[in-house]
């Protein structure tokens, strides 16, 4: 193992182990990630003793800062491209009513039953006497060659003491590609109302993680068939399920989604571009209506989903900024491009597009192409072929009429001045009439023309232009 102890840091550490008779243990993710060849920046070192102190010590002999956690137990500081976390051995036990431990000192061996799963359990010696030497107590090693979660002790223990790891497990899983062992997955299903004693905050930060990694379906279908997403998040598992009337059926929306979600994380690293995935049919349960002689339809379901997205993002305690703002936009817009695609594309329905979108239309674009999920052939090439012409012609109207971001080439001010009238109604009436007529195409996109497009629609108000107005300004 000293073949990947080669940063400076543990042996600088292991020195100063040395120098004051203390044990300590590299443990957790780093040691995992060597094996999965991940890269980390990340180290957590174990102390057989005090872990502030030690950390303390650190500090000095790096010539560092370092940060104390006192509530925690915990210190961290930087060294070179390195984060290093140092906590004291210890072991815990756990009320039935909480998931804050009852925390005491401890050893090695107890350090590693409290972890949450095998392949984290495992630890390097940092001591000059056993320096590089792996303990693996539970097996990690062979659980990540066969791509499996497992708990060091029993899983049922394991999750009643800390539900938040039930939500970990899920994240593990869709991180790594791995499979939950199934006593962990049983113990899972067991203990999943003990979820609601963590806070909302640290189950969507753990849900974040799962949206974020390269196949996100594989953490929700471990929350869905666990019975966790039902209660962290039951407007998805709401989407679940195909309802039949006169032997005609709808796809089942819920895996739907997933794999739009999966499409999406196929070519997006963008957190919020995934949440517009899972949110973009959020509203069909609400909008499903069979119509005799037609089928199932969903009318509506784009607006009603756009008004559901704050009081999700309120609930999922997610920012109510920009971003859910984004999110919003998106799932309101998800079905304009794929009107494009089945119709007769207008420059007038390009701009509105435009108009609308704004700088998002590149990522509204994404989310549409990931939206086609059928599995017949034909049509998947049909409207892959029709999306590459919209994209063009999206490309060309924005060079030609520049309306990504729009700003109105005649303001509200100066619709006022050139009248002489205030504020009010015949204002706002200019202002939508020069913006659809710019939108239609009966003018272009310019000052000159929407100043004399202005003075028409004044005079047909009633209005007369001021002499002393300059309609060049």
């Amino acid at each position: 193992m000293e073949a990947h102890l080669q940063h400076p840091v543990f042996k600088k550490l292991s020195q100063l182990a040395q120098k004051k008779g203390v044990d300590i243990f590299v443990i957790g993710g780093f040691v995992r990630d060597i094996f999965l060849k991940r890269p980390s920046k990340d180290v957590d070192i174990l102390v057989i003793g005090n872990g502030i102190d030690f950390a303390e010590a650190a500090s000095q002999a790096l010539r560092t800062k370092v940060s104390v956690f006192k509530n925690f137990g915990t210190a961290m500081l930087r060294y070179q491209d390195l984060e290093v976390e140092f906590v004291g051995a210890r072991k815990e036990s756990y009320r039935s009513d909480s998931r804050k431990p009852i925390v005491e000192d401890g050893s090695l061996e107890d350090d590693q039953k409290r972890r949450d799963f095998t392949i984290n359990a495992m630890a390097i010696c940092l001591n000059e006497s056993s320096y590089g030497q792996l303990l693996d107590p539970f097996n990690g090693m062979a659980d990540l060659q066969d791509r499996i979660i497992k708990t060091p002790l029993d899983p049922l223990i394991t999750f009643s003491d800390d539900p938040l790891r039930m939500m970990r497990a899920a994240r593990f899983a869709s991180q790594l590609g791995f499979k939950i062992a199934d006593d962990a997955f049983n113990a899972i299903k067991a203990n999943k109302e003990r979820i609601t004693i963590v806070s909302k905050e640290r189950i969507t930060d753990e849900l974040n993680k799962i949206v974020l990694s390269p196949k996100p379906s594989i953490g929700f279908n471990y929350l869905f068939d666990s019975g966790l997403l039902e209660i962290i998040f039951p407007q998805m598992t709401a989407l679940y399920g195909v309802e039949i009337i006169n032997g005609k059926g709808h796809k089942d929306n819920f895996y739907h989604t997933l794999q739009v979600l999966d499409n999406v994380s196929e070519v997006s690293d963008d957190l919020w571009l995934r949440w517009a995935a899972i949110l973009h049919d959020i509203a069909k349960p609400a909008t499903k209506r069979f119509e005799p002689g037609h089928g199932w339809t969903f009318h509506g379901h784009e607006d009603r989903g756009a008004r559901m997205v704050p009081k999700i993002f309120a609930q999922l305690k997610l920012p109510l900024n920009d971003r859910m703002k984004f999110v919003q936009k998106l799932v309101q817009l998800h079905l304009r491009p794929i009107v494009l695609v089945k119709d007769i594309i207008t420059d007038s329905a390009v701009r509105r597009l435009l108009f609308e979108a704004g700088d998002d239309i590149d990522s509204l674009m994404l989310l549409c192409h990931a939206d086609v999920t059928t599995k017949n052939e034909f049509k998947v090439k049909k409207y892959r072929q029709n999306f590459e012409l919209v994209k063009q012609k999206l490309k060309d109207v924005e060079e030609r009429d520049q309306l990504r971001n729009w700003q109105p080439p005649v303001s509200g001010e100066d619709i006022m001045k050139a009248f002489g009238i205030p504020a009010g109604k015949e204002v706002g009436i200019i202002k939508n009439q020069i913006r659809e007529a710019i939108l239609e195409g009966d003018i272009e996109n310019s000052r000159e023309q929407a100043i004399q497009f202005m003075k028409e629609k004044g005079e047909e108000l009633g209005l007369k232009t001021q002499v002393s107005v300059d309609f060049n300004f």
